[in-house]
């Protein structure tokens, strides 16, 4: 009898071990609900910056609409003029978990809309902030944009170092060594990485312009990785209390909660990478890069397909040229 009474004590440790595998995300979201939603949606209000714009977005059903985000990184100081080093056109599908980063150059010369004239892309976010960064990106994808969220060079750091740092492909030594740059050495092969070299991992443009944009879609991988691993559930209050005024969106807090949610409880978020490439040029002394307008073109097909509810996930258009797109 009593060796009966092990086996069911021990039958049931398992079945209970084994349902708690299966549904930890589930419990993991319950958690989060009763014990930190309150908290995180007044910290996100902080955060929540709408455009002044005539257009007004079309609310989102989460559950099962596909939506548009500027994503900007900014070298936003005190005292000091911003522009956006990192721009992408991300399409999120969270009812597949599936994200497209569509990357643009920052040298990318472009319209700029609402200054009457041609530039480098990220001018335009020191031109008009992003309401021109958003007009500016909209009309060069001939594509609308339903939010942006951006962030400045110390949240990333502070983020980063808030989840015990991320793991970064580095194979070989990245110094950064031109007579103007700021000088720094990145160490290859090593475990983690912390929030400085992190930043200047997406920062490092001194093989190419096209490179530092895959550096950026790399970055952005393994960061939502490392986020959504459970363990680090627990530390998305002083996630969000750290980036403070270094993140601003105008997407509403619940809806940010809710898509965090969903994804969490989706799988595995998978991530598909595009960038905008070009030639370099060079008017008036300034360099410039001229796009490629058959890559604009594939991007414009990629967002059309991501961006429709109707197309089935196996079926989403995906680059032509992955060999193109690596990192070189």
């Amino acid at each position: 009898m009593k060796r009966k009474s092990i086996y069911i004590t021990l039958a049931v440790v398992i079945l209970l071990g084994s349902s708690a595998f299966l549904f930890r995300t589930q419990l993991a979201v319950v958690a989060f609900d009763l014990f930190m939603a309150k908290d995180v949606e007044e910290s996100l209000q902080k955060s929540y910056k709408p455009l002044q714009s005539d257009k007004t977005p079309e609310p989102v059903v989460l559950q099962s609409e596909p939506f548009s985000v500027m994503l900007l990184g900014s070298d936003q100081r005190e005292d000091e003029p911003a522009r956006s080093d990192t721009l992408i056109y991300a399409v999120v599908r969270p009812l597949d978990s599936k994200v497209l980063l569509i990357s643009v150059p920052r040298d990318t010369y472009v319209d700029i809309i609402g200054k009457d004239k041609k530039d480098k892309i990220n001018h335009a976010f020191a031109f008009g902030g992003h309401q021109m960064a958003k007009d500016t990106m909209e009309a060069f994808f001939e594509e609308d944009l339903n939010y942006y969220a951006s962030i400045n060079f110390q949240g990333l750091k502070d983020v980063v170092d808030a989840i015990g740092g991320v793991e970064l492909p580095i194979g070989k030594d990245i110094v950064n060594k031109g007579k103007d740059h700021e000088k720094f050495t990145i160490e290859a092969n090593k475990p983690i990485y912390n929030g400085e070299e992190a930043l200047n991992y997406v920062r490092y443009r001194e093989d190419s312009d096209f490179n530092r944009a895959k550096r950026q879609q790399v970055f952005l991988d393994v960061a939502a990785k490392r986020v959504m691993k459970l363990d680090q559930i627990g530390k998305v209050p002083e996630l969000i209390e750290i980036m403070g005024d270094n993140f601003q969106t105008d997407m509403q807090p619940k809806f940010i909660i809710d898509l965090a949610k969903q994804m969490l409880t989706g799988g595995k978020v998978d991530m598909t990478s595009y960038t905008i490439m070009g030639e370099g040029m060079k008017i008036g002394g300034v360099y410039y890069n001229e796009p490629d307008m058959e890559d604009v073109q594939e991007a414009r097909d990629l967002i059309d397909s991501w961006m429709n509810p109707n197309t089935p996930a196996n079926q989403l258009l995906q680059p032509k040229d992955a060999e193109k797109q690596k990192l070189k």
